[in-house]
């Protein structure tokens, strides 16, 4: 049965929309009809070499050569796109510059800062001028320890403009995260600053950044931006400031013309099974499907100010880039979204205003509890979309949206991730918003809901995969010889079709649900945080022998993480020892690797294989039949499983 519906598109809503102009478009110069978005979809996935050429067409991609082919082939992994094509994904934001809006504005708990398109370009070419100083090219890694804040999308550009390689952590990242993620790609300049704002707080990192500079071998530069400090770097660093004003150039912005195949940055997995897999994005694939995305499923205008809030560790800054293509203003902050209370974005959405605001399910969850009347005090009439991901918006979510912000607002639930950087699933401008529910598989996603034996399935839960290949799938991941980490991480369960490691419900009218992670991925507070990590740190802890990590998902939208230890002889799980482990993982790693529990037990559940069965484990807490979970004679240790039998209660009271 549908689900209540809670929002319509008006018909001029309809009419006016950029998917309407796209299918109009489609009648007028390709002699294609499509009475519904179904129709369109359908084609979109079954002529799917047709359809993304005609994104090309409509967009009117800046290629400085011609492509030989579409797409190499069907069968993933391994499809190239649009070979022979030269682009730049840099070129085309800067092709929406405009002197009649700003390009940029910026909020911390501080100040609000607005960034024209001169200033824009002025500093890029400034930073693209000494990066070239730097013998800084096309292939060549740059690496990024930065807040959200101005600096890090002027780098970006800059480095994107000469075809060198971006990637970037968060401030909040321990020193090891960020090394066991850098380290694999060898960066030849780090960009960091030297701290961030959260709470009302400043935290220093240069002793961090001092750290990182140390483990990065590659590294033959630094360049510091004195955030904090508003002058001064250390010595061994190259000042930000210094650079603007040393490198000031009349000097038209150059813009490498790159394979449509070329690395445009690299971002990273959880690290569930070990090192962070290095998922490296194509500049043409992404281009295309940023495009495709922010006009089709989220309908941004030129002019318009796009929000989400966002760390630069989270894939959702670099899917901000694409508000810059479709002309619309890129909406920065830097700070604690409850701080100095959980209704300051708000405020912010009516001062500026704010007309596509982004956010995490969890946010919105929190907000919900708390009882926040957001429309009752904050003139909200030019929001026009509400955009959430991160985990799934329950329903309830959905109610207090449309009771408590606004009635008129469309809610854009999406779901997507870092290994393709935009959303599968999501917005659509041309339908209903259900109560709980996605509105739509996107345009050229083959998506589908799979049963254990690989059968498509409708209203039921599945597995998520992806039939076809889409160009903003990963090129590769960095050092990994003959794809082998590539075709395991996705195409080892149902071979040559992607299977994305998320459960979800599939309805007859292309609404869904995502219902979690099927693999042992901690989806903690809208963050994916590989279970590697955490045990990286409780290993060196001499009091542990054992333990093992979880996140369980509520149906309400909450979440809890436990931590379950086992103690080496002569010691026990007692305050202090809690304390300790809290203080290292945040330290170490960022305040979301602290759980939220903690149990002492006598063992941990291993497979013969020596595999901790963390995955079966969190089933088994969310009130699975523990018989019909795993098949005991492949465990090492059986017995294990009675202790945490007796604790699901527990937990989940």
């Amino acid at each position: 049965m549908n689900e209540r519906i809670l929002w319509q598109p008006s018909e001029s809503f309809k009419s006016e929309s950029q998917l309407r102009a796209y299918i109009l478009w489609l009648a007028q110069k390709k002699f294609l009809h499509f009475d519904n978005y179904d129709e369109l979809w359908q084609w979109s996935v079954d002529s799917h070499e047709s359809f993304w050429e005609s994104l090309w067409e409509y967009f009117d991609i800046i290629s400085h050569a011609d492509y030989t082919s579409i797409c190499s082939k069907d069968t993933m992994p391994g499809v190239r796109w649009f070979e022979g094509a030269r682009l730049n994904y840099a070129e085309h934001v800067f092709r929406m510059r405009s002197d009649g809006r700003d390009a940029l504005i910026f909020v911390n708990e501080k100040e609000c800062r607005k960034i024209s398109w001169q200033e824009l370009e002025q500093s890029v070419k400034a930073f693209q001028s000494f990066l070239i100083s730097k013998g800084i090219k096309a292939g060549d890694r740059v690496a990024a320890y930065l807040p959200n804040i101005p600096e890090a999308i002027i780098a970006f550009l800059a480095v994107n403009s000469l075809g060198a390689v971006w990637s970037c952590c968060s401030p909040d990242f321990g020193v090891e995260t960020v090394l066991e993620r850098f380290q694999q790609i060898q960066p030849k300049l780090l960009i960091a600053a030297d701290g961030y704002r959260y709470a009302g707080k400043e935290f220093d990192r240069t002793e961090e950044i001092r750290k990182i500079k140390e483990g990065l071998d590659s590294l033959e530069g630094l360049v510091m931006i004195p955030y904090l400090a508003g002058q001064s770097v250390p010595e061994d660093s190259v000042n930000w400031l210094s650079i603007l004003e040393d490198h000031k150039t009349s000097d038209t912005l150059e813009f490498e013309a790159l394979d449509f195949n070329h690395a445009i940055w690299v971002l990273y997995s959880s690290g569930t099974t070990g090192k962070p897999k290095a998922i490296t994005h194509s500049n043409g694939g992404v281009l295309l499907e940023h495009l495709k995305y922010m006009a089709f499923h989220n309908n941004v205008r030129e002019g318009e100010n796009f929000f989400w809030f966002t760390t630069t560790g989270w894939m959702m800054w670099n899917f901000l880039q694409a508000s810059l293509l479709a002309g619309a203003t890129a909406i920065l902050y830097d700070g604690s979204p409850a701080y100095p209370d959980l209704e300051v974005l708000w405020s912010i959405t009516e001062d500026l205003p704010i007309h596509h605001f982004g956010t995490s399910a969890p946010y919105l969850t929190a907000l919900m509890k708390r009882g926040i009347q957001v429309g009752s005090k904050y003139n909200m009439s030019s929001l026009r979309s509400i955009g959430s991901t991160g985990a799934p918006l329950p329903s309830e979510a959905f109610d207090w949206i449309y009771e408590n912000i606004s009635s008129d607002v469309w809610l854009c639930s999406m779901s997507g991730g870092t290994d393709v950087c935009t959303a599968f699933v999501g917005g659509n401008p041309l339908m209903n918003v259900q109560r709980g529910r996605i509105q739509s598989r996107a345009l050229g996603c083959a998506l589908y809901a799979y049963d254990e034996e690989g059968n498509k399935v409708l209203g039921s839960l599945g597995e998520m995969v992806i039939e076809k290949p889409m160009p903003s799938m990963p090129v590769y991941f960095w050092n990994d010889d003959g794809m082998e980490r590539y075709r395991k991480s996705y195409f080892e369960k149902f071979p040559a079709k992607w299977c994305h490691g998320d459960w979800i419900r599939l309805y007859e009218d292309g609404s869904l649900i995502i219902q979690g992670r099927s693999d042992a991925t901690l989806n903690r507070k809208g963050i994916r945080i590989g279970t590697a990590e955490i045990y990286s740190v409780i290993d060196k802890f001499p009091e542990i022998k054992d333990s093992l990590i979880i996140n369980l998902e509520r149906t309400n939208g909450d979440d809890i993480m436990p931590l379950f230890v086992v103690c080496n002889e002569g010691y026990n799980l007692d305050e202090a020892l809690i304390n300790r482990i809290k203080h290292e993982l945040r330290t170490q790693c960022s305040p979301r690797h602290v759980p939220d529990a903690f149990y002492k037990v006598s063992d941990i559940p291993y497979t013969l294989s020596g595999k901790k069965m963390e995955v079966p484990v969190k089933k088994l807490l969310m009130g699975m039949e523990r018989a019909k979970l795993m098949n005991e004679d492949a465990m090492r240790n059986p017995e294990s499983l009675d202790q945490f039998v007796s604790l699901i209660e527990e937990i989940n009271g």
